[in-house]
């Protein structure tokens, strides 16, 4: 795995490019100078776990013949203030799932299968943050 960075301006904004040529766009905040043209390191971190786990969840849930019509995670999360390194100290993802017919235990053990086994940015974040989820089914 290989990923390269180069700065794109002359304060934080950044971009990202993976071996496929994926890109995503980083950026500081305005206090430290930055420009708001990208996602803060931290944010990326986020979207990580969410990606991470719903890999796996869609995974899942396809080979428990659950049809998903829609599906989203809200990510908070809370950093320890006045800390350097500021860590994550608490991180809840809500998992938005609609279909047809979903039952409610499958989607729950596909999650629970995530976030406990098989999520590598999940296990990574586990020592230093308190990790927390919940599901809204088929919400209107």
């Amino acid at each position: 795995m290989k990923i390269t960075l180069k700065r794109i301006n002359d304060n934080f904004h950044m971009q990202a490019e993976n071996e496929s040529g994926n890109t995503i766009q980083m950026d500081g905040s305005p206090k430290i100078g930055g420009e708001n043209l990208g996602a803060r390191p931290m944010e990326v971190l986020l979207m990580s776990l969410a990606g991470c786990s719903s890999i796996d969840v869609i995974s899942i849930l396809k080979k428990m013949k659950q049809e998903i019509t829609e599906y989203q995670v809200d990510v908070n999360a809370e950093r320890f203030e006045d800390q350097v390194p500021s860590l994550f100290k608490t991180i809840h993802l809500n998992f938005l799932v609609s279909g047809p017919n979903v039952e409610a235990e499958k989607v729950e053990r596909a999650i629970g299968l995530s976030m406990e086994k098989y999520c590598s940015v999940s296990k990574i974040l586990e020592p230093t943050a308190e990790i927390s989820w919940s599901i809204t089914l088929n919400p209107d």
